[in-house]
């Protein structure tokens, strides 16, 4: 079975390591942990540059509505948007490795699969979702696919340097939050609030064309998370912390221990720290938890049959489809052009947004199961497939 261009993987590798599907279910379906507050807020996709989405204060208002959003954002912000770039490593990796059993030279052809899926991710960030991650990953993937024909000491370098200076931006930026004064929230953009509870498609699409450079900040802005991300992603791999070994499960048991011990703590006073430590939070500490997800993850496969483990494995086979198709629900039921959710029942507490999201994340458990027992690959990878191997 091929994994898809999401992780980086080709149609012709080795035997597939099942944790990796599941994992890869669990990110794909954790990125949307932290989307659905995006659609769900007036201004949407405009909202996340005002600041608009900031977290409950839990101990300001101790109430059970604000705890639950408080720990169910806490638990998702960043860190399984990591955890889905450091499974594009892995891939990237096991692609690789294929090549080099088949003798071909490296990149060869992979250029061609980064650049089908830069026009993916420009397809799908003009018509669906604004913050999409599929065009940084193409970017980044011809780097790191670059650096993977480069010796050993080449990769741990670039992942060091790109480690280091992405800390470094992520310090000074929150150093410039702490030392500059607070205005607070800031009130919606009345014109991105009307846009996504009235305009039409063909109007979010042009919105996303005016603002192009302010709503693609992001991947630039993260471009060293990315990089040394990927390489650690294909560090783990060549370490065997996926495979079904003694040494791959001991490990994933130092993963858990070394991500979420120190994660953990520093994660949640950056979130109780407020929005003056929001960089920090997301693009700091989320990696550290994202490696003790992994591990924990893979920990509780080793050691039990965990529910669910099986739906998620059914997601992580159908990724790409996966992943467009749940921004693509999310926005027929938040938009005015659907539903219009995010308009009803704005300002009804976080109960609906949360319900929202697991109702999507059964859907679509459900429907990649349903398709993988007629088909092997989901439908966005088939065309795919079928597009990257016509001569």
């Amino acid at each position: 079975m091929a994994d898809t261009l999401l992780t980086g993987a080709g149609p012709t590798t080795a035997a597939r390591l099942p944790l990796l599907d599941v994992l890869r279910g669990a990110a794909v379906l954790g990125t949307l942990m932290t989307n659905v507050w995006i659609f769900a807020s007036p201004g949407s996709e405009w909202s996340v540059l005002q600041g608009g989405l900031g977290s409950p204060d839990p101990v300001a208002d101790p109430s059970a509505a604000t705890v639950a959003e408080s720990v169910f954002r806490f638990l998702a912000d960043g860190k399984f948007l990591s955890l889905l770039t450091i499974l594009f490593g892995v891939g990237l990796a096991i692609q690789y490795d294929s090549a080099a059993r088949r003798g071909e030279r490296w990149p060869g052809r992979y250029p061609r699969r980064a650049a089908f899926l830069f026009l993916e991710g420009t397809v799908h960030f003009l018509l669906v979702f604004a913050w999409d991650v599929l065009m940084g990953y193409a970017v980044t993937a011809l780097l790191v696919a670059w650096l993977l024909a480069r010796s050993e000491r080449a990769r741990r370098v670039a992942l060091w340097t790109a480690a280091g200076v992405h800390l470094t931006l992520v310090g000074l930026v929150t150093l410039g939050s702490l030392v500059e004064p607070d205005s607070g929230p800031k009130a919606p953009d009345p014109e991105a609030v009307r846009l996504y509870a009235h305009g039409g498609w063909a109007d979010q699409i042009a919105f996303r064309l005016d603002h192009f450079g302010a709503l693609r900040i992001e991947p630039v802005f993260t471009f060293g998370l990315l990089v040394s991300l990927f390489l650690l992603g294909v560090r783990l791999h060549r370490a065997g912390a996926f495979a079904p070994t003694a040494a791959g499960r001991r490990i994933r048991v130092r993963m858990a221990a070394w991500g979420l011990g120190p994660g953990l703590p520093l994660g949640a006073a950056a979130a109780l720290g407020g929005q003056d430590f929001f960089v920090l939070g997301r693009y700091g500490i989320a990696p550290l938890i994202a490696v003790g997800y992994i591990g924990l993850i893979g920990t509780a496969l080793d050691r039990f049959a965990v529910p669910g483990a099986k739906a998620l494995g059914s997601v992580g086979r159908t990724a790409l489809s996966c992943y467009v198709a749940q921004n693509l629900l999310c926005v027929l039921l938040c938009y005015g052009i659907g539903l219009g959710l995010a308009e009803r029942l704005g300002g009804s507490g976080p109960w609906w947004v949360m319900g929202l999201w697991a109702a999507v994340s059964v859907a679509l458990a459900a429907g990649s199961a349903l398709w993988l027992r007629r088909f092997e690959r989901g439908p966005l990878e088939s065309v795919q497939g079928w597009v990257l191997t016509r001569r």
